[in-house]
């Protein structure tokens, strides 16, 4: 089994977790109900074929998926595409993917705990958004605190308490069908002739892999993983099969039982109630107000929990570097986690998340800045794994380091190409501000280096 000192790093975090909690971490961070709280914009970007874009959605993470477990293998360490990028391909590359992810991993907290405050809110409005965001924030930051094994058994009980919501909504979705009030053809929300084009489903599979982001989360933990490397890779493919089951089947039937359907996708879902009213719909107002409070706490307590774990990770690892401040490299003796990062993420979080609560449509502009990021990041990782494996390595296993990296590649690229064009612009914007980060620090001589690896 590879360990970090063989690459001149120390071992400093506590290796802990097996593939299982693995598992469960990933699947925690993509959210069992992930679609609940974004069905409605999916529905409307995709002319009702949701279940559909979800299918492209995951074809895209799947390839994506084989490329880190590949450079899992060669490179088990923290950081994710930050690392893999900066050993495969080389230092400043490696920074720049770390950088275009941090637009992923540093506002996706603030996302989940922005959608979850509001979802509170509508229930109990004398408490207002930016106090249930506090509460969250606060909240989970002490349990990350405490250290990744009370992290994986908290996720544990979230799980759970999730698959029990979902099944819940199945059954009674599934009597509503059986009583005869599907509100279109079975097959609608896979294809319908008359509303699909490439770049409708290209556009509702940008917004749709939302739900998706997370398994790569399982990276970051490569450095508290007690089992050998190749059970990181299966552990992130294990969680994404389990999440697309999940997000498909859910979606399906919820398409089905869609009231006012041509008025969703021509008006979209600015409130975000189109799920609840669904799920309203199919049982009454019992079943809206459930899974509207699961949503709530899925998002700002389970996800944003293990959200918040993994993006202090990505920061550790470039602050050893000496990539970002030194400070965030700082790890507790005594919980074994970098325990500056974690309170710098939840400070990051709390402040960006109220902030973002005074615009009109904060969730959707950090979304579209969530995907981009993301998206960006991963279209490096799949280079990474053709030039390190291919290039440098000389490796003859033409499918995992060759084929599947480009076609997930040209998938990302279709999706990329799709999203939202003021997402595209402030993504620019951002990757520009990290060539120029990285142009100082060659100008004041500290450009990007990693440590050299040793026998």
């Amino acid at each position: 089994m590879s360990t970090i000192e063989q690459f001149g790093y120390r071992q400093e975090l506590q290796r802990s977790l097996g593939f299982t909690d693995l598992m469960i971490y990933g699947l925690i961070f993509m959210v069992p109900i992930a679609p609940f709280g974004i069905f409605g914009n999916v529905f409307s970007v995709s002319h009702g074929m949701v279940a559909l874009a979800y299918v492209i959605g995951l074809v895209a993470m799947a390839f994506t998926a084989l490329s880190y477990a590949q450079m899992a293998r060669a490179f088990p360490m923290a950081g994710s595409v930050y690392t893999y990028a900066g050993r495969g391909i080389g230092a400043p590359v490696g920074f720049m993917a770390g950088w275009a992810i941090l637009l992923d991993y540093v506002l996706v907290p603030s996302l989940l705990y922005l959608v979850a405050s509001v979802a509170m809110n509508s229930f109990v409005p004398v408490i207002p958004v930016w106090a249930w965001l506090a509460a969250f924030v606060v909240l989970n930051t002490v349990v990350n605190y405490l250290g990744i094994q009370m992290t994986a058994r908290i996720t544990r009980i979230m799980l759970a308490a999730e698959l029990v919501v979902l099944a819940i909504f199945l059954v009674v979705a599934g009597v509503a069908l059986a009583q005869g009030k599907a509100q279109t053809g079975a097959f609608t929300p896979i294809f319908d002739s008359s509303g699909f084009t490439f770049s409708v489903v290209f556009a509702a599979a940008s917004v749709a892999v939302l739900s998706f982001l997370g398994f790569d989360g399982i990276s970051t933990l490569a450095e508290e993983n007690r089992e050998d490397a190749h059970r990181l890779g299966r552990s992130m493919l294990a969680a994404l099969g389990l999440a697309a089951v999940l997000f498909v089947t859910q979606t399906w039937v919820a398409a089905l039982l869609t009231p006012g359907r041509d008025t969703l996708i021509a008006n979209g879902d600015p409130a975000g109630n189109a799920f609840y009213d669904t799920a309203a719909y199919a049982g009454g107002p019992w079943l809206a107000v459930l899974t509207a409070v699961a949503t709530a706490v899925a998002w700002g307590f389970a996800n944003s929990l293990v959200a918040q774990a993994a993006t202090s990770r990505l920061l550790f690892a470039m602050a050893r570097d000496r990539q970002l401040p030194a400070f965030l490299s700082r790890v507790n003796a005594k919980h074994k986690v970098p325990v500056n990062a974690t309170l710098a993420v939840a400070a990051v979080s709390l402040v960006l998340g109220v902030f973002m609560s005074t615009r009109a449509n904060g969730v959707g502009e950090l979304a579209s800045l969530v995907n981009f990021g993301a998206m960006t990041a991963f279209l490096v990782q799949h280079v990474s794994v053709v030039v390190h494996y291919v290039i440098r390595q000389r490796s003859t296993n033409w499918w995992a380091h060759l084929v599947a990296p480009v076609i997930g590649f040209a998938v990302l690229v279709a999706v990329v190409y799709n999203q939202n064009v003021a997402a595209q612009w402030v993504g620019g914007v951002w990757l520009a501000i990290g060539l120029a980060v990285l142009g100082i620090t060659y100008l004041i001589g500290r450009k990007p280096a990693l440590p050299t690896e040793v026998s």
